[in-house]
């Protein structure tokens, strides 16, 4: 089952609780008026209800502590999502440190799901280097990346555009921004689209007992901006005031935040009935999924056509190696046996192909622990299709089937022994690519019982890059497997644009394999 509508909605939160739940931004200021601006910024918590489909699922707040050199922000998300008949908990918690004229100083992020921990800390060196830690349950890695200028992280943007000029509806920021997960930055298109009033609860709030809830007492009227990205590629909705504090928000996949008193955010969320709060709650992988139009037997199928409609194509990766796009049609063709020769023998595939070779963040190929079972599991052949075969079937034997919300690190997937999509494909990367098989991961569509879900899978190289799937045990994968996106997790996070508009009608089914 696939659960990538899990991590796009999780990772919304912490890069969106780090971007949607957007709050400020650093950015080295232009000029004495922004640094004036910011030393006016009064110390304080607001409160956030995290809704999804009319219903409480978490809570988010927002602290500002002004101290005599520096301005600590401190971002909390707690989200219990129903996943497949599950409530499952997340926490996400940012720390960032700026000077007091917005220059970033250093940062932290962790992910809690399930037991599971991940973290990022971040400390900016001079002006060109950003020094970072990546913090696992079994792990530990240490990044330098360079920088090309001041960097931004997507929570600070409201504030940047509040004290950077003036709020007026048709005007465009561009911002470059820093991503914690692609450690790279990228430029982002904040358009500011609307200009209202809206009625906000202020921190105030009284129990009602004959409703069994605590409410709102006192309100303001707010001047707010509505502000969104113009780019496409992270769509979130959001209201700010004139001082860059979020008052409303509302992300592509659904959730929906909402600006109240302590008592009415915290409160009654801890006091509400979690079962019904199961029974009432849209369910993330099924709300995600896209209904088939026909039954299919994918194991069976040669071949599959897919028309795509309700959102523009451009910047995903639908054409090359088993997919062919014609229009706004994907032709899929599941690879014989005779394509999965490779010709070539391991360890050697190319110098083009040496990026797919290499550890990276999160996938350590150049793990000890790692590297000794990888070439235990693929018993000394130097043939690639039969190395990524083994590799297929080990994974799909040794790892348990379970849902799992967090940044999935090979070497803690290895330890831990289960998770989803995201952890089966991690660990067959990094195993992979640590016996030399030049693979990469890619995320999509699969169809199941009827309905397309999210879902990422690795591609192998093999003379070109071959589909395998290790959650289902397939080698190759079927052909009902539908390529969006090729890269890691940030690329993936792109598939949230889809969500909710991308419609899929299958008009050919090629015969049996």
């Amino acid at each position: 089952m696939s659960r990538r509508g899990i991590a796009a909605a999780l990772v919304l939160v912490w890069l969106v609780a780090l971007g949607l739940l957007a709050k400020r931004e650093f950015l080295r200021p232009a000029g004495e008026r922004l640094a004036e601006a910011v030393l006016s910024l009064p110390p304080g918590a607001t409160y956030f209800s995290v809704e999804m489909g009319g219903t409480q699922v978490g809570y988010a707040s927002t602290t500002i502590d002004t101290l005599l050199d520096t301005l600590q922000l401190v971002e909390l998300v707690v989200l219990e999502i129903p996943v497949l008949g599950t409530l499952q908990r997340t926490e996400a918690r940012t720390d960032v440190a700026l000077s007091r004229t917005l220059e970033l100083r250093g940062f932290s992020a962790t992910l809690r799901t399930a037991g599971v921990r991940f973290a990022v800390t971040g400390t900016v060196i001079g002006d060109t280097l950003l020094s970072l830690e990546l913090i696992g349950d079994e792990t530990r890695e240490m990044r330098r990346v360079p920088l090309d200028g001041p960097i931004v992280l997507p929570q600070l943007i409201p504030l940047r555009m509040a004290f950077g000029g003036t709020l007026a509806v048709g005007r465009t920021y561009t911002i470059r921004v820093f991503d914690p997960v692609q450690l790279s930055g990228r430029d982002v298109a904040i358009e500011v689209a609307a200009e209202s009033t809206l009625i906000v609860p202020q921190d105030t709030a009284v129990f009602d007992a004959m409703a069994g809830r605590w409410v709102p007492v006192v309100f303001d009227t707010v001047r707010a901006w509505r502000i969104r990205d113009a780019s496409g590629r992270m769509p979130f909705d959001s209201w700010i005031d004139d001082g860059g504090r979020l008052l409303a928000a509302q992300s592509a996949i659904g959730f929906r935040l909402v600006r109240s008193a302590y008592e009415v955010v915290y409160e009654n969320f801890r006091m509400r009935d979690t079962a019904a709060a199961l029974a009432a709650g849209t369910d993330l992988i099924r709300g995600t999924a896209i209904a088939a139009n026909v039954r299919l037997a994918p194991d069976t199928l040669r071949d599959l056509a897919l028309r795509l409609s309700g959102q523009s194509l451009a910047g995903l990766d639908l054409d090359g190696g088993r997919q062919r796009l014609v229009g706004d049609t994907v032709f899929i063709e599941r690879e014989t046996p005779s394509a999965l020769q490779a010709g070539y023998r391991l360890p050697t595939a190319g110098a083009d192909l040496v990026p797919f070779q290499q550890p990276e963040p999160l996938i350590q190929s150049d793990d000890p622990v790692l590297q000794a079972q990888a070439r235990r599991i693929i018993e000394n052949t130097r043939r690639p299709e039969r190395a990524a075969q083994r590799l297929t079937q080990w994974v799909f034997e040794n790892l348990r089937k379970e849902v799992s919300v967090g940044v999935p690190s090979a070497v803690d997937v290895y330890a831990r022994r289960a998770g989803d999509c995201n952890e089966h494909t991690v660990l067959f990367t990094a195993l992979a690519r640590a016996v030399g098989l030049p693979t990469r991961t890619v995320a999509g569509l699969v169809y199941l019982d009827g309905t397309f879900y999210y879902h990422a899978w690795p591609e192998v190289w093999l003379g070109k890059w071959v589909a395998v799937d290790p959650t289902f045990g397939q080698f190759p994968a079927d052909a009902a497997h539908l390529r969006l996106t090729v890269g890691g997790l940030a690329r993936q996070l792109e598939l949230i644009r889809l969500v909710g508009r991308l419609g899929i009608e299958v008009v050919a089914r090629g015969p049996a394999s």
